[in-house]
């Protein structure tokens, strides 16, 4: 098995950035209130997504000249590279913006297109989960896992938000809010982070996902001992669509997968 560990400081130094300004950010926009942008695809843009994200890219840039880049504001460097890095620099910008402080910057590594290094920090509160391929993640330097929740007539599910949801999912959708025990809405990613400490037991999300969004999920979820697919089961890469399962156990996923798979 490769070892990516090399990668960490890069990692690292990118997240550390990113929380700085964010932070900086949240500090003087406390007591006020700043502008937006709404790009094509409806979804909005701040100022700082794109400072963010050409922070990271200087990073990267720097420490690793020969790998390819792909983020969600500034699009594709190099996609075709063995190794590329994978960037959301406001993951829940729509929180960011209401100053709801669930917000985090995703970093992922992708070798080969699969995603084997992620990171999910939430500047706000300080908390960093990191993922490598083949190693136990980690919240802050400390060890964390799933937790084996086995019914999901007992489990507390999240998703991201109810609204991009496709059409063909609704029904799918619709049973895994009927058939779970509670759920919680519109936390990002940190719903994702916080299923791979244990705190939750699955989440879903269909239409507004893509690569940005769960490249850097993966190692997290996986090394917590967890399972992440798109809802037809399949493994998330770099070419994946646009949807998401996570769960903490393999049975509780599976079962997950069997009612979503009547309405694929």
């Amino acid at each position: 098995m490769e070892d990516y560990t090399e990668f960490i400081d890069v990692a690292q130094k990118a997240a550390d950035i990113s929380r700085k300004t964010l932070n900086l950010h949240r500090e003087n926009y406390l007591y006020g209130h700043f502008d937006f942008e709404t790009k094509e695809d409806a979804s909005p843009v701040t100022e700082i997504d794109r400072k963010v994200e050409q922070q990271i890219r200087e990073v990267i840039q720097e420490m690793c000249p020969t790998h390819g880049i792909l983020g969600e504001e500034y699009g594709t460097d190099s996609k075709d590279q063995e190794f590329v890095w994978v960037i959301d620099p406001i993951d829940g910008t729509k929180q960011f913006i209401a100053g709801i402080p669930v917000y985090g910057t995703l970093i992922a590594l992708c070798h080969h297109g699969v995603p084997v290094l992620g990171v999910i920090d939430i500047p706000a509160v300080k908390e960093r989960w990191l993922g490598i391929k083949g190693q136990q993640t980690t919240l802050n330097g400390r060890k964390v896992s799933t937790r084996a929740r086995k019914k999901l007539s007992e489990a507390l599910m999240s998703s991201s938000n109810t609204e991009p949801v496709l059409p063909e999912h609704r029904l799918g959708y619709e049973k895994m809010i009927e058939t779970t025990k509670w759920r919680v809405y519109g936390s990002a990613c940190y719903a994702y982070a916080c299923l791979a400490s244990g705190k939750l037991d699955v989440s879903i999300d269909s239409g507004g996902m893509r690569e940005v969004d769960y490249c850097a999920l993966v190692p997290i979820i996986e090394g917590a001992g967890g399972v992440i697919t798109d809802w037809a089961g399949d493994p998330l890469t770099i070419h994946s669509g646009t949807t998401v399962v996570a769960a903490g156990d393999a049975d509780l996923h599976a079962q997950t997968l069997a009612i979503l798979s009547q309405y694929l």
